[in-house]
């Protein structure tokens, strides 16, 4: 099918904003003038989030984030606010727009000193932005470290300073936000921590870039969120019954460890599967028959038997791992399901095991017809792929192990990663830290696993998942458990808000 280039979604690299910048200004528009709208843009998005912040301290960098900055003050002594301007390159050393945005401004340039910022409201960070390609030092670091030891609010103009927007590494330091002013889109370091911590609440403004620019730019990263997916959601028709919305398989440990399946079939049962059941052994089924309803439950003792049952071609999903167990007899479970015709979802117990032949494992999941899903953290990732070098990012961690497995790789965290083999990779933003919490990490596989069996292409079905698992664990508040996850779940489910309107463009590409 021709695959889509989801517009909303696309997180730009410093070098591609860039190129955005630059062919907005081959097509008639003057980087002064993008700048003034930028400034315009920040100015309306501070009036609106600080309303009585009367005293306000700009400080500019040498650069067009800088230029930004002065563009801000004007209009905010324009607007009556009392506004100090302080430069931490001199203002002859100014070249270009930022120059130019500097002879706009009617007011002088005080030396910085930290106690500058003992009777101000609010500092307005123009340093760097995403401009900076090197470690804060010198003067520039000491000023950070004021503005972060000051009982003062900061807003940051395009990304904290110190934050690398590819990255979102912080380097020596950088500049703590409670708010950040971004412009035509988020880049990664938006949305990777430390960056995402740093930079508070984010707002997007537009500038005029035209979305036109995507067709000159090779974009692979995208924030997830519903315009990456939302073309693939299964949904409902009226006509339709149970048995075309798929039959998702949850295998289970043993009977000392059934809870974690159960988190999992219910999660694949809540999100639409039209049939989930539980397949374990005769003493496992046992206890999950004094939990379940809805969901059925298939005994067998046997590999040959687990094996028999998964070529029923009305089987269209299957989630292993979570309590599955690290014995023989799990291993012999893993063995079939990997032997299987449906599609996989694979977790917890599963990687591991997957972890003691590592090369075969992901040999057998290359050879498979349909991608797999992996979901680990990183313990399970290391156990899998071995331990990363502590300077790789996560994100090239992602990348590397989808290209490696074959399979879609769900690198979970505060900031999960989604990559497939090709190369595109979702970064999640919307997860609350309440969902660190025992067993949700089941629920997501058993998320995934329900619209894998409705058809859902893996990439989308896990990007899906992992956005409304965020965003279920949004709706149950603080100190939720796992068990409260499906109850999160519906309320998403059921907002108006879950009809999306199409956001694509049309690209030239096939997704298989």
């Amino acid at each position: 099918m021709d695959r889509h280039l989801p517009l909303s979604c696309a997180l730009l690299s410093n070098r591609q904003m860039s190129e955005a910048d630059a062919l907005t200004i081959e097509n008639g528009v003057s980087g002064f003038d993008l700048m003034k709208t930028a400034g315009r843009a920040v100015f309306d998005r501070l009036i609106t989030s600080f309303p009585d912040a009367a005293s306000i301290h700009v400080i500019c960098g040498p650069g067009n984030n800088g230029g930004d900055g002065y563009i801000v003050a004007e209009l905010l002594r324009q607007a009556g606010r009392e506004v100090k301007v302080s430069s931490v390159t001199p203002i002859e050393n100014l070249s270009g727009d930022a120059a130019l945005a500097h002879r706009h401004w009617r007011g002088g340039v005080v030396p910085f000193h930290p106690g500058e910022l003992d009777d101000v409201d609010l500092i307005v960070d123009a340093l760097f932005g995403a401009g900076l390609s090197r470690p804060v030092e010198g003067e520039a670091l000491d000023w950070i470290t004021a503005i972060n030891e000051a009982d003062v609010p900061v807003l940051s103009i395009d990304l904290p300073s110190g934050v690398n927007g590819d990255t979102g590494e912080a380097g020596t330091l950088a500049i703590a936000a409670v708010e950040t002013v971004t412009f035509f889109r988020k880049k990664p370091g938006h949305l990777l921590n430390p960056g995402k911590a740093l930079c508070g609440l984010i707002t997007v403004a537009d500038i005029g870039i035209a979305d036109d620019v995507f067709r000159h730019l090779d974009i692979d990263t995208f924030e997830n969120a519903p315009g990456l997916w939302q073309a693939q959601w299964p949904g409902y028709v009226l006509d339709g019954h149970k048995y075309e919305r798929g039959h998702a398989i949850i295998v289970s440990g043993g009977e000392f460890t059934t809870g974690a399946s159960r988190l999992t079939a219910s999660a694949a049962l809540r999100i639409g599967a039209g049939l989930t059941s539980i397949a374990g052994s005769a003493d496992a089924i046992r206890v999950h028959a004094a939990h379940l309803t809805s969901v059925m439950l298939k005994p067998f003792e046997t590999p040959a038997e687990l094996a028999a049952l998964l070529t029923d071609k009305r089987i269209t999903a299957v989630a292993a791992g979570p309590g599955l167990g690290l014995d023989d007899t799990a291993r012999d479970k893993l063995a079939c399901i990997l032997e299987s015709p449906p599609d996989l979802v694979l977790d917890a117990d599963a990687l591991t095991l997957g972890g003691e032949h590592t090369d075969l494992f992901l040999e057998r999941l290359s050879a498979r017809q349909s991608l797999t899903v992996l979901t680990p953290h990183m313990g399970e990732y290391a156990r899998l792929f071995g331990t990363p070098a502590p300077e790789t990012l996560r994100i090239d961690l992602a990348r590397s192990a989808a290209e490696r497995s074959g399979a879609i790789i769900v690198l979970k965290g505060a900031d999960t990663i989604i990559a497939e083999p090709g190369g595109r990779v979702a970064i999640n933003g919307n997860a609350p830290p309440w969902l660190a919490t025992a067993g949700s990490g089941d629920v997501l596989t058993g998320m995934i696993a329900g619209l894998r069996a409705q058809g859902m292409p893996a990439f989308e079905a896990a990007c899906a998942g992992v956005w409304l698992h965020g965003e279920a664990a949004k709706r149950c508040g603080a100190y939720l458990i796992a068990e409260e996850l499906e109850t999160g779940l519906k309320q998403v489910l059921e907002e108006d808000s879950f009809d999306w309107a199409e956001d694509t463009l049309p690209d030239d590409e096939s997704d298989s």
